[in-house]
């Protein structure tokens, strides 16, 4: 028995003949039983909703669930309630499914005594209590081990950059004369420290994204100069070992949804890889293209000529700490994280990434990213009840440093005011548009408002009062807010409400294009500085 309390259960049968004779087994138990009977599946997860019982006990062909998918919605909906199959079939492949989905037990109706009935009960409940505690365990586990490689990540990175900051001096010669032997042991623990500041770094990455605290901050920019950027930067490694590095873009590439900081970052750590495993005189190819069937992503590729991977770490190779054993010499240094950490980024992009590969015929890693609609992003709140709303402005909020460089953190200054105007709209009908291009000396937000250029005062001015009370913002950066009117384009005879947001989008972007080129918009109603 279980202590002698009640046991709470749910059954879930639509057969009155199966479900008395349920009752009757749980009644003719030594265990105290209080029982629930609803007929539909729907109605079980309503009593799911409104109470936990201790125990689930299911049918799984009831009028509105047949099958495997009934206890599917039934974990889905209350994962960490134990679930105990009742069928009138049989079925041994069935059963080994709702195990393997975490159902606790598989009974055949025709066959249950109400001893198998109670034990069945008892160690479904017993189970699911030890599987809960284990879960909350490691859980604890990790976030313990998750503090601890912050802890120490952090710690090692004082003592390193002091012996990298004085082990440079030394190489530099600003400490004196260095003979050239002693030149080149400085320079190889100068190679050594920068390996470690780039675990350290890996470290602290991963384990932000194991705990959820990876963050992107995603903007409207052009891929192709990312990838650009990353061959750019790594041709000169590529010559080193004299592999040959190309670039392959589509003409027809979009622009993206994306964080570049962050894409960046994968580019950097897909290329370096394929160059490290591709022998000299080979060649790796970045690439960036649209496929047709499907539209919504741009795919990006970096492939090599080397090596290959064999299946089975193809199965791993994205795992956190994974190294191919095969994979590992004198050229390779790090913690088998970089591929872990492009894997998070690409998935916080709501994008995929994968290896294809067969051994000694090289390798491609192909990830996705979103491509930026502004239709999509604006429909939500530029129309009601079906029906374009009558009327739009586009404020834009432009930051330009009061020096250069700008003063203090310039990327936490304006990521703290994007944060403050998005706190300053209605979510329902306004906008903040992601920000233009990659980050750079002056900043400009845009935001699609609901309301005509009369009313849109109210919203300028609520976002100017919240700015102004960024710290030390006045004393970074000049403030610039702008309204502008959206003149909406004649609507065509039986044009679609996804046609008319089309429309608008195109006259948004226009408008912002003509903004952007500018140096100084006049056109609104007001433009006021700080200074």
């Amino acid at each position: 028995m279980i202590d002698q309390q009640t046991t709470q259960v749910l059954l879930i049968e639509d057969n009155p003949g199966d479900a008395d004779l349920v009752r009757l087994r749980l009644v003719e138990g030594k265990s105290p039983v209080d029982v629930n009977c609803v007929n539909r599946l729907s109605d079980g997860l309503a009593s799911l909703t409104r109470e936990t019982p201790s125990v689930v006990l299911l049918d799984l062909n009831l009028p509105d669930s047949h099958g495997a998918e009934t206890f599917r919605r039934v974990m889905e909906h209350s994962p960490n309630v134990p679930v105990v199959v009742l069928s009138g079939q049989d079925d041994e492949a069935l059963a080994m499914k709702a195990v393997h989905h975490g159902v606790q037990d598989y009974l055949v109706k025709g066959n249950i005594s109400s001893k198998q009935l109670e034990r069945a009960i008892r160690y479904a409940v017993e189970r699911q209590a030890l599987l809960r505690a284990l879960e909350i365990t490691q859980k604890q586990q990790l976030e313990f081990k998750n503090r601890f490689l912050s802890h120490v990540s952090h710690e090692l990175r004082t003592p390193l950059t002091c012996i990298h900051q004085y082990v440079s001096l030394l190489v530099d010669g600003l400490a004196g004369p260095v003979a050239p032997d002693q030149s080149d042991h400085l320079k190889t623990i100068l190679k050594s420290v920068n390996q470690l500041h780039a675990m350290i770094r890996d470290l602290l990455e991963a384990t932000r994204a194991e705990s959820g605290k990876m963050r992107i901050e995603p903007r409207c920019i052009a891929l192709g100069e990312l990838v650009q950027q990353a061959v750019a930067m790594l041709r000169p490694t590529a010559a080193e070992k004299n592999v040959g590095l190309e670039i392959g873009l589509d003409q027809r590439l979009p622009l993206v949804h994306a964080d570049p900081d962050r894409v960046l970052e994968v580019l950097i750590n897909l290329v370096d890889n394929a160059i490290k495993f591709t022998p000299a005189d080979g060649s790796v190819m970045a690439q960036a293209s649209v496929v047709d069937a499907d539209p919504s992503f741009v795919y990006v590729s970096v492939s090599d000529t080397g090596r290959g991977i064999n299946p089975e770490s193809k199965a791993l190779i994205f795992d956190r700490l994974y190294q191919d054993a095969d994979s590992i010499d004198n050229n390779r240094s790090g913690l088998g994280l970089g591929l872990y950490i492009c894997r998070e980024i690409v998935r916080l992009h709501e994008g995929r990434i994968w290896v294809s590969s067969e051994p000694g015929q090289g390798s491609t890693f192909t990830f996705t990213l979103p491509v930026y609609s502004l239709a999509k992003l604006l429909a939500p709140v530029i129309t009601h009840k079906e029906l374009l709303r009558p009327s739009f402005v586009l404020v834009r909020v432009e930051l330009t440093p009061l020096s250069n460089p700008p003063r203090g953190n310039w990327k936490e200054t304006w990521q703290q005011c994007l944060e403050t105007v998005r706190r300053c709209v209605y979510l329902d009908k306004d906008l903040v548009l992601p920000p233009m291009g990659t980050s750079g000396a002056a900043e400009s937000f845009f935001v699609v408002a609901s309301t005509d250029l009369q009313n849109s005062s109210i919203m300028t001015a609520r976002i100017r009062e919240q700015l102004e009370r960024v710290t030390d913002l006045k004393t970074k950066c000049a403030l610039t807010i702008t309204t502008l009117p959206i003149t909406l384009p004649a609507e065509a005879p039986g044009a679609t409400l996804e046609q008319q947001v089309e429309a608008v989008a195109g006259c948004v972007s226009q408008i912002i294009l003509t903004s952007m080129e500018r140096k100084q918009v006049h056109a609104g109603k007001s433009t006021q500085d700080f200074n």
